[in-house]
């Protein structure tokens, strides 16, 4: 069985995000197959097409982290219905400057946490809408919107609640697949 890079996104810059909590226990669920790195997004300035001929050391970094992933997660919280702007800022430097956008083809999941009913839900959609636009390869089934609570989720990533804990296995063993299937067809470059 082959293994594949997953670079993962946290959209919450909070160091006690609810969304860092479930990306550890997607981490702790998934496939032993999966090798995960997290790709930060704190650091980067906001995007300004002005550094499009000479990009800053973090947005590089972004991109060459992008580069080395075989497929990304997005793991984001849901801010005013949308997505975060660090989020979105770290998105619109991986896919400038024009032409060399890094999300092109790659295969990516959308997950999210939240305290609400509906877990995230406007905000996975606004955020697919943007992947789309760059052309990511998305997982489109399972959906998976989270209610967060701390009967669910210990603050170190561990599911308390078994139903939760299969329906996040089995999301994860779902991208495993996606991740196979999308790369048989369209593979990454070296």
């Amino acid at each position: 069985m082959a293994g594949y890079k997953v670079g993962y996104f946290v959209g919450s810059l909070s160091s006690t995000s609810i969304n860092r909590v479930l990306s550890k226990a997607l981490i702790r669920l998934a496939p032993d197959d999966l090798e995960f790195t997290e790709i930060p997004i704190g650091d980067l300035p906001l995007y300004s097409q002005d550094y499009d001929e000479d990009y800053p050391p973090e947005a590089t970094a972004l991109k060459d982290a992008i580069a080395a992933s075989d497929a990304v997660l997005f793991v984001t919280p849901e801010y005013n219905r949308s997505i975060p702007g660090a989020l979105k800022n770290a998105i619109d430097w991986a896919s400038r400057p024009w032409g060399q956008n890094s999300f092109d083809h790659i295969p990516a999941a959308v997950i999210g946490a939240s305290i609400g009913a509906i877990g995230t839900a406007v905000a996975q959609q606004s955020l697919r809408a943007v992947l789309s636009f760059c052309n990511a390869r998305q997982m489109t089934a399972p959906e998976a919107y989270i209610h967060f609570t701390p009967e669910v989720f210990s603050s170190d990533g561990e599911v308390l609640v078994e139903d939760t804990a299969a329906f996040l296995r089995d999301y994860m063993a779902e991208f495993r697949d996606y991740i196979e299937r999308v790369l048989t067809v369209l593979p990454r470059p070296a």
